[in-house]
């Protein structure tokens, strides 16, 4: 067997990345083909449909779902504030007088004959959609977004939480195998994206949402400092959601696990410089992997091929590639074999392995299912 298609990660120190921007519903474009912007730049809004308030004035004014219209002070479609009027009934020649009013700002909807209820809508929600590259529009999708294009370097990671975000690089540890500790943070990586070697802590995320940095970067972390942090287990839906006030991407793994010598290196040699991170994950269908990217100066040459949004790889002998399972999770090691033959492992499953040694020397049988690319420039 030549090949064996997986998903990998991908470490580019150069390439030319499309980024796809789209909005959640149909909006504006208000960038054109070929403008440079950069990662806070807004290229297009839209307007999120306001909440529904429904209001009952049938048993508030004591009347009869059919005569509801008739009761109403204000028109449809005209805009309503909290607390005032929108409609009255009399009783006992108009002698006692009912009211209802309004439980929110909005725009009356509609009127019910049959229910009696009122329904309100709140005001739209503007959305702004931001770059969150520097690059220039390659391509504008009519409505919906932009496609940006940008000489980058650019680095996935197995793992991340939080949004997307901007800042400089700003590496705090002397090798891929420190632990990026609390005592390693200060005040001048405010706003930075810090990057560690090894484990990050605890104390250190804590510590960086305290000082308002925008993002880490680290080999490993430990699964009971995520739930610590957010208050609840990681489940197999999609991160990137998460009010924490920074974005985190683990490189390796879960547990103490080095950065890969290869991406420190690479982020080591981008200090400096602004990148864009974000956490999103997701590692069912539809694979969304966490992100940093290092956008190249403007009269840098231009690499030979393009990166789409989503990479698969061959694998081969002298692939390099990770243990995304036990018993070796998050080592990195190179392929030495592809056997074509079914293996039979303990569970009695056949299935297709691959020999790989790492980097201690240690040489193992891996089922391929059990392993990613880790796929290089």
């Amino acid at each position: 067997m030549a090949h064996a298609y997986t998903p990998g990660l991908r470490v580019s120190a150069k390439t030319n990345l499309r980024k796809t921007r789209r909005l959640p519903l149909t909006g504006d474009v208000v960038v054109e083909v070929g403008d440079i912007v950069s990662a806070d730049d807004i290229i297009a809004r839209t307007e999120l449909p306001g909440n529904v308030t429904p209001l009952n004035i049938v048993n508030q004014l004591g009347i009869v779902a059919e005569d509801a219209p008739h009761c109403m002070t204000k028109e449809i479609g005209e805009k309503v504030e909290f607390n005032e009027v929108i409609a009255e009934s009399s009783s006992f020649f108009g002698l006692f007088k009912s009211t209802a009013k309004a439980p929110v700002d909005g725009t009356l909807e509609s009127v019910s004959e049959v229910t009696g209820q009122v329904i309100i809508r709140q005001d739209p929600v503007p959305v702004e959609l931001r770059a969150y590259v520097d690059g220039k529009v390659g391509e504008i999708l009519e409505k919906e977004g932009v496609v940006l294009e940008t000489n980058c370097s650019f680095i996935q990671g197995i793992f991340g939480i939080g949004g997307e975000s901007s800042g400089e690089i700003q590496v705090v540890t002397e090798s891929e195998s420190e632990p990026l500790q609390p005592t390693l943070l200060d005040e001048s990586h405010a706003e930075k994206i810090v990057v560690g070697g090894n484990l990050l802590t605890l104390d250190a995320i804590e510590k960086a949402q305290e000082l308002g940095v925008k993002g880490l970067v680290a080999g490993g972390i430990h699964d009971t400092d995520l739930k610590e942090i957010l208050g609840y287990d990681i489940g197999v839906a999609i991160t990137g959601s998460e009010d924490i006030g920074l974005a985190i991407v683990v490189t390796e793994g879960f547990g103490e696990i080095s950065m890969a010598e290869r991406t420190f290196k690479l982020l080591k040699e981008n200090e400096g410089r602004k990148a864009s991170i974000n956490g999103a994950t997701q590692i069912r269908a539809g694979v969304i992997r966490p992100e940093v990217i290092i956008p190249s100066d403007a009269d840098e040459d231009a690499p030979v091929e393009a990166t789409p949004d989503v990479v698969a790889g061959g694998m081969s002998a002298g692939t390099l590639i990770r243990a995304i399972r036990e018993p070796y999770f998050g080592q990195i090691g190179e392929v030495t074999k592809l056997p074509a033959e079914l293996v039979a492992l303990p569970t009695e499953a056949k299935v297709r392995i691959l020999k790989a040694k790492f980097s201690d020397g240690e040489e193992v049988i891996i089922p391929r299912a059990n392993v990613e690319i880790i796929e290089e420039d």
